[in-house]
């Protein structure tokens, strides 16, 4: 029971030792609300032990499985049950149900996390036991970068499996950037014909003389994005959508030079960019341009349906890193400016932000965005532009902030009664280094260790109770700059990833009294069940040969974080 990750609240075995046996007799029942996981077991781990877990006849059969709801128990929360004549697993919702299979999985041992039987007729078999748990923090996330580098359909699908077997329930998924559209748009094609690919890419950090000199591109088909969101909903995790805007958009502005500041440069040149950083190609702040990602987000609020998990009513509008060089010399921008009465460029592109804050609200949708949008707008009677409701941030009481220039912006938000989600890159940035040595391919950013990483504390100080429930929960974010295929995801998301899945679901202790130690224990079982998945982690002992980029140059930075 001591392997298990991410750790349980409680688990104590039975008076009197026993096992229960998977084997051909072994039957699955299902309660109504359950069907989801009867499924997966099915699918998943009936053939990695080579049973066809079948229907049972009646819920008190002999070698059975149940599967039942309990609304006694908090929700994702479950109580897995092990005797040596039956399981069950009940949830406090059908989430939890399937994260007790995922701890039963685990039970079963690294075996059952590979796709085919290796030991046929082996005994599978499970301690007597009972296993109580519930989640930390409701939003588990991770982000995946698949616009600078793409990831096809099946890597997403696969990371959404890998999620799962880790308890994180949201993928937030990075679609649109300087360096690729790549989500199809029926309305508009040349964001996936012009778009979505660039004619060649820098090696290594952008400092880096280094070019990988052919096309690089691809994006995902309506169907792909509605098979990627059933997929996920089916292992209930929540894909929250990001179309980046007014910054981080020359990929669209190559497709459509009507969308950026054209009075200032010459638009119809530009191409999707090649190279990494902030480009200054932001979008014009034009009633052409609301309406033109008007027309996006109504395809996009169709692919990404609110009823699709718990936190689907989210679409992300980036907000983030948006060079005002542009508007400052621009005179539609600074006529708009004038016409607003707005106060100078950051009070703009709140503007921007907040117009697209209150057309999401009313269609009863919520507005998330990197710890930027906080900036530039204030309300002083606590109403819009539009007469609608504003909290002092200027934005819609609804809007929640992804905090990731470490914690103020998250602190700022909460106290503003705004929910947040911790993704500080200090802490959590996976593109961040490993290690400080001189294998460590492209190094980026400050050192993270998988110990730094388990010991990361998502609620900061300075927030009282009543604040800190605004924290809805935290994630980890993995931009793909350096990060070109599904190897170096994996290097780069694993093991630290596992790390993250326990802080975010486990009750730890404060980060100084976590035992590391004895996580990394158990992680040495966990490294059995990541080979059997085929993961291209990172060893404890460094990077293989064939993991290291000799002579790719990155940006590291020497010294601890900074702490806030």
């Amino acid at each position: 029971m001591t392997d298990v990750i991410p750790a349980p609240r409680t688990a104590r075995s039975a008076a009197a030792p026993d096992m229960f046996r998977f084997d051909a007799d072994t039957t699955v029942w299902a309660a109504p609300g359950t069907d989801t996981t009867a499924r997966w077991l099915r699918a998943v781990l009936g053939p990695a032990l080579g049973l066809p877990l079948p229907p049972a006849a009646h819920e008190d059969a002999p070698g059975v499985l149940r599967l039942r709801l309990d609304d006694t128990l908090a929700p994702e929360g479950y109580r897995l049950t092990v005797t040596g004549r039956d399981a069950e697993i009940r949830g406090g919702d059908a989430a939890g149900v399937f994260w007790g299979a995922q701890t039963l999985r685990q039970l079963l041992g690294p075996d059952a996390f590979r796709r085919a039987p290796v030991r046929p007729g082996a005994v599978r078999a499970v301690p007597a036991q009972i296993v109580e748990d519930v989640p930390r923090f409701r939003w588990r996330g991770l982000l995946l970068d698949v616009a600078r580098h793409f990831l096809p359909k099946d890597g997403v699908l696969r990371y959404l499996d890998l999620m799962a077997a880790h308890k994180l329930n949201v993928l937030h998924l990075h679609l649109t950037d300087d360096q690729g559209w790549r989500i199809e748009i029926l309305r508009y094609p040349r964001l996936t014909e012009v778009a979505s690919w660039r004619a060649r890419s820098r090696f290594g950090h952008r400092a880096s003389p280094l070019w990988e000199e052919k096309p690089h591109g691809g994006y995902y088909t309506q169907d792909d994005i509605r098979e990627i969101v059933a997929y996920a909903a089916e292992r209930h995790i929540t894909v929250v959508p990001e179309i980046d805007v007014p910054g981080h958009s020359q990929a669209a502005i190559a497709a459509h030079p009507e969308l950026g500041n054209s009075d200032v440069v010459d638009t119809a040149a530009l191409t999707v960019w090649d190279d990494w950083g902030i480009s200054r190609n932001v979008l014009a702040p034009t009633d052409t341009t609301l309406r033109f990602y008007e027309h996006v987000l109504e395809e996009v609020l169709d692919l990404f349906p609110a009823h699709a998990g718990r936190f689907s009513a989210f679409v992300h509008l980036g907000g983030d890193e948006c060079p005002k060089e542009q508007w400052r010399a621009s005179p539609a921008a600074q006529a708009r400016i004038a016409e607003l009465g707005l106060a100078d460029e950051n009070e703009l592109q709140a503007w921007f932000i907040g117009h697209f804050d209150t057309w999401l609200a009313a269609r009863g949708r919520r507005l998330i965005g990197w710890d930027e949008i906080l900036e530039g707008a204030r309300t002083a009677d606590g109403t819009g532009p539009d007469g609608g409701p504003r909290t002092a941030t200027g934005l819609t009481p609804g809007a929640a902030v992804s905090s990731w220039r470490g914690y103020a912006g998250g602190i700022a938000a909460a106290r503003a009664g705004h929910d947040v989600v911790m993704c500080p890159e200090q802490h959590v940035y996976l593109d961040h280094r490993q290690d400080a040595g001189p294998d460590e391919p492209v190094p980026i950013g400050y050192v993270r260790t998988l110990e730094d990483v388990y010991r990361f504390e998502p609620v900061p100080d300075g927030l009282d109770a009543d604040q800190a429930r605004h924290v809805l929960g935290t994630q980890a974010n993995l931009w793909t700059e350096v990060t070109e295929d599904a190897a170096r995801l994996d290097y780069q998301a694993f093991p630290r990833l596992a790390a993250f899945a326990e802080v975010a679901w486990s009750a730890l202790p404060a980060p100084a009294r976590r035992d590391f130690a004895g996580f990394e224990r158990r992680m040495e079982t966990h490294y059995r069940r990541l080979d059997a998945l085929g993961v291209a982690y990172r060893p404890p002992a460094g990077p293989l040969p064939w993991q290291r980029r000799p002579g790719v140059p990155g940006r590291p930075v020497d010294g601890p974080p900074p702490a806030r």
